[in-house]
């Protein structure tokens, strides 16, 4: 009878380490798939989760770069930014209950109006706290997207470039189609005075403005004169933004209790 209990409570023992055993290698794998899709988000999508600071807050990084992809392909060559990618990722940061903030990364050369505009109120449309931080530059519909968040920050030696509305493809030429190009002009300089300090007028003057650029109207320009002008919130990088968010998410946390 003793040898039966003591081979009993080896069995038991033996079960234990066992279950132990296959738990620990259960939790490993599920660690080794969090980090593959962490370094997928960030390959293809240029997405990730920043959760590792003092501040315990959790602000998911968002990279807007290349050219934004509208309704049709570009080019495998070219690097872009798919708005298809991004709105569901937005509104699923919305969505969240674990996600505090957003901190975005722009360094784009514009692209797809329509499309640049749909992330843009998107972005704007958030009630979380919003950082953007333009690297390089934010050109053409990148303005937009620049501003679209709560607070911006531009890179010192970041450009802007500010100009007309381009169409490819057949235009018409008839008093349809320009009446049509102004109107999309007017929904783009209204939602960046909308969300930024300058005004109608000035970024208007900016964007008709015929000595800066040689092949081109408009306008460039560069990390300060940004600032200056009413665009962007600050001039600074990632210690500023990140600082800037954290504090955001700090205020928005006192407030609501």
């Amino acid at each position: 009878m003793q040898t039966a209990y003591s081979m009993g409570v080896w069995q038991n023992a033996n079960n234990d380490d066992e279950s132990k055993k296959k738990k620990n290698q259960e939790e490993e794998r599920a660690a080794r798939e969090n980090e593959d899709l962490k370094d997928k988000k960030i390959s293809e999508y240029g997405q990730t989760l920043l959760e590792d600071g003092k501040k315990e807050h959790k602000i998911h990084l968002l990279s807007i770069i290349g050219e934004i992809e509208g309704h049709e392909c570009l080019p495998q060559h070219n690097k872009t930014t798919k708005y298809e990618h991004v709105l569901p990722q937005l509104a699923a940061i919305e969505d969240s209950a674990e996600i505090d903030g957003l901190l975005i990364l722009i360094n784009t050369v514009g692209g797809d109006v329509e499309a640049g505009l749909a992330i843009a109120e998107m972005i704007a449309s958030l009630s979380k706290p919003t950082v953007s931080l333009v690297l390089g530059g934010s050109h053409s519909i990148g303005v937009p997207l620049a501003v679209s968040a709560d607070y911006s920050f531009i890179v010192p030696t970041a450009t802007m470039i500010i100009h007309p509305v381009r169409m490819n493809g057949t235009v018409i030429g008839v008093t349809q189609t320009f009446e049509y190009i102004e109107k999309i002009q007017d929904r783009i300089i209204k939602f960046v005075v909308e969300h930024s300090k300058i005004s109608y007028q000035d970024f208007k003057n900016l964007m008709l403005d015929t000595n800066q650029l040689a092949k081109d109207v408009g306008s460039i320009l560069v990390g300060e004169e940004t600032v200056k002008h009413g665009i962007i919130n600050e001039v600074g990088g990632i210690k500023e933004a990140l600082a800037k968010i954290n504090e955001m998410i700090d205020a928005r946390e006192k407030k609501t209790g």
